[in-house]
């Protein structure tokens, strides 16, 4: 597989911080990430309870893992997260052996915690949420699209502002092409064009605010 650019960073940093073991392994774990992100939670997770990005030079952990391990904050946040989640919650997951049993993508395991902190569903609906991130491992994107709706339910004034900003997006994009457009009869343009107007004026105003 081709390196990257970060990859080529990391090993330099790697090679430059072996003098400090802690520092040096973390680096190590984030050129692994994508095969084991756990081990990478791990060691963010103990680098963020013992703020040990303070002795080496960071003024924050973002600021660390942003610069050191060219990691966006908000994945580190995630990791960290759903490595505490699986210590706590399911640490049997922990004791997997990778190359026999599914371990779940971060990702599924950040849905599923915040699922559980939402407390919006039903105790069996989360049992399953549950077993389909642990023990299936199913994706995030799965999970979302199976559960979303019942585990982070939208405001019904929330949704209908959506669907009237989708609306009107969609309505106006269409009414501009079919202004420039020779794809179609301009008799049949008007016609449709017309029809739109009569959309969006009767589309609340003040919808897309709420969304």
């Amino acid at each position: 597989m081709k390196r990257t650019k970060v990859d080529e960073v990391l090993e330099d940093a790697e090679r430059a911080h072996q003098n400090d073991p802690e520092r040096a392994e973390i680096i190590r774990c984030a050129r692994r990430f994508k095969a084991s992100w756990l081990e990478l939670a791990e060691g963010l997770a103990s680098t963020r309870r013992r703020e040990c990005w303070r002795g080496w030079g960071y003024d924050s952990f973002e600021s660390y893992v942003r610069r050191e391990l060219h990691l966006k904050p908000e994945t580190a946040d995630k990791l960290t997260g759903s490595f505490v989640y699986l210590q706590r919650s399911a640490p049997a997951v922990l004791r997997r052996d990778v190359l026999s049993e599914p371990v779940p993508s971060y990702q599924s395991v950040d849905f599923l915690r915040r699922a559980e902190e939402t407390g919006a569903a039903e105790p069996a609906t989360l049992d399953a949420l549950r077993r389909r991130a642990l023990d299936d491992g199913a994706s995030a994107g799965a999970l979302a699209r199976e559960y979303g709706e019942t585990v982070f339910p939208i405001e019904p004034a929330i949704r209908r502002a959506r669907e009237v900003a989708g609306l009107k997006n969609v309505a106006g994009r269409l009414r501009e092409l079919l202004s420039a457009t020779k794809a179609v009869p301009s008799k049949l343009a008007r016609e449709v064009s017309d029809a739109l107007d009569k959309l969006l004026t009767a589309l609340p105003s003040d919808a897309g605010k709420a969304a």
